[in-house]
């Protein structure tokens, strides 16, 4: 957990990134009532902190051409500690693989995949994850359609 003591101006910094990231400083100055300078040093407190991990532009994955999102469910043979550190920086270099959460219950890991069509997300189940070493069970579940998608953090008022 981050300790770093977050003030009123803080949270109002986060809660207008969150909304639009592409704020010039003085835009988001405006919006925080600070001064463009005292904006951009609490802005690089906060990331040298760690609050503030990236800044990223999220693209409609549909009209890019996938069609399909899956979350797929993935057990591994249980002691093998090296098939698990080879799976989880596998995963980590697979670009259809949007998610990838080491989870509690009847399996090991669940992942959000994306694939442009059913073809191809049977190709990378069976293909790729299923032959990795130490996959024991690879299971999947189609979306039909999405409901809610959020990138942002519930933050205070």
């Amino acid at each position: 957990m981050n300790h770093l003591e977050l003030d009123s101006y803080d949270w109002k910094l986060l809660k207008a990134l969150q909304t639009n990231a592409r704020l010039s400083n003085v835009a988001l100055s405006e919006q925080v009532n600070l001064s463009p300078s005292q904006c951009s040093r609490r802005l690089q407190r906060l990331e040298q902190s760690h609050l503030i991990e990236a800044y990223s532009t999220r693209l409609n994955s549909t009209e890019l051409g996938y069609q399909v999102t899956a979350f797929v469910s993935i057990t591994l043979d249980k002691g093998n500690s090296l098939a698990r550190k080879n799976f989880q920086e596998r995963v980590a270099t697979m670009e259809t693989v949007q998610e990838c959460y080491s989870v509690t219950g009847h399996c090991d890991y669940w992942l959000r995949v994306i694939a442009q069509d059913l073809t191809a997300l049977s190709d990378f189940l069976s293909d790729e994850l299923s032959n990795m070493e130490g996959v024991r069970d690879v299971s999947s579940t189609l979306a039909l359609n999405k409901i809610k998608y959020c990138t942002s953090v519930p933050l205070p008022n």
